[in-house]
């Protein structure tokens, strides 16, 4: 047994390693921080969304900046879109495929930005939020972890995670960038976090 965790945690080093020595993803993340502050600065909000996993991705981004990330500093507009209600009432009555893109028709303006998660990047309602917020000014920050996607296609940046056979080495590299995204936002806005 050790030797499968020994391995497994070998997998999710080679994969950082990868992530870290790929200067066009870190030029990508560094423009998806200059998105969110921009936004931030002028009154907008990010929206973030994804299934399962990235569903719980989406959250943790959300909240660590309407709540607190590292130090106390004043909430940040952030919103997972997650509410179960909204959720089934959209699944319910347009289809699964709708439930991200008819929050964000209700919801975005010009100058938001959402974060867009699929590891595939291909999830049906996860490239139809993309499309909404397009049509809207809705800035979109895409995550995946296959290069060349669909996703990629419609995001104005795309970060792309390649972490191996599974989605939940992806995943993994998601929530660093995810949380690399917060400490850029908050160094811009809160710099008194960062003496």
């Amino acid at each position: 047994m050790i030797e499968h965790i020994r391995n497994s945690l070998l997998e999710a080093q080679t994969a950082l390693n990868n992530f870290i020595n790929n200067e066009q993803t870190l030029r990508n993340i560094e423009q998806a921080a200059q998105l969110l502050v921009n936004s931030f600065e002028h009154q907008g909000k990010a929206f973030s969304c994804g299934n399962g996993g990235s569903m719980c991705d989406a959250m943790h981004f959300a909240e660590e900046l309407t709540g607190r990330y590292r130090n106390n500093r004043p909430g940040i507009a952030a919103v997972s879109i997650s509410d179960p209600s909204h959720i089934s009432c959209v699944a319910n009555d347009f289809g699964y495929d709708f439930i991200f893109s008819r929050y964000i028709e209700s919801h975005g303006r010009s100058g938001d930005v959402l974060i867009a998660i699929s590891t595939s990047g291909k999830s049906p309602n996860v490239l139809n939020a993309a499309e909404a917020a397009k049509k809207l000014g809705v800035k979109v920050i895409g995550m995946t972890g296959k290069p060349g996607s669909k996703l990629e296609a419609l995001a104005d940046v795309c970060i792309c995670a390649p972490g191996g056979d599974y989605a939940d080495r992806v995943q993994e590299l998601h929530i660093k960038v995810l949380h690399i995204l917060i400490e850029m936002v908050e160094r811009k806005l809160s710099p008194q976090n960062y003496v």
